[in-house]
């Protein structure tokens, strides 16, 4: 049962609870733009600094991305996407972010974190997505085989939320 919030309760015991977000999108990189300020949206209520939410956006935008170019290997030429999923979710003042797609997955996740490795020269990928998310967020776990797709979960400690 959800649970509805009164005037009389405090900014720290609305802060307390837990949030969940889930939204499947089609494989368009125009929707990268779409998932960063879902993303950004979700986490407002966490007061976070100016800083936390660049940092958000950015390794969503690299995780999406990723999802997209490396997934599926799509363009916006094409008439019907597959979808990605995006799942956030706030604990207290710990934000998780899920990008998940069902594309091509990756055969050797330890080589595809490393700096500037890309299985995509041809289209001038700098091999630095998971690089940057990890740089941006407290901890980042990749999940993914042949054939079966690939799941990215990030999280990152808010602590502008501390900050009252």
């Amino acid at each position: 049962m959800m649970k509805t919030w009164t005037m009389e309760q405090t900014d720290q015991e609305r802060k307390e609870t837990k949030n969940y977000l889930e939204v499947k999108m089609q494989a368009f990189s125009y929707n990268e733009k779409l998932a960063r300020t879902i993303v950004a949206a979700f986490m407002v209520d966490m007061d976070p600094t100016v800083e936390e939410i660049a940092d958000v956006k950015t390794a969503v935008s690299e995780a999406v991305t990723n999802a997209i170019i490396h997934g599926y290997g799509l363009t916006e030429d094409q008439d019907v996407a597959p979808v990605f999923g995006l799942t956030c979710e706030r604990e207290e003042n710990m934000l998780t972010i899920v990008i998940e797609d069902e594309g091509c997955g990756i055969e050797d996740v330890a080589l595809a974190m490393e700096p500037l490795y890309t299985t995509r020269p041809d289209l001038e990928r700098s091999g630095m997505g998971f690089a940057f998310m990890e740089a941006f967020m407290n901890e980042v776990s990749v999940v993914s085989a042949p054939g079966k797709g690939t799941k990215v979960t990030m999280k990152k400690k808010i602590m502008g939320a501390l900050e009252d």
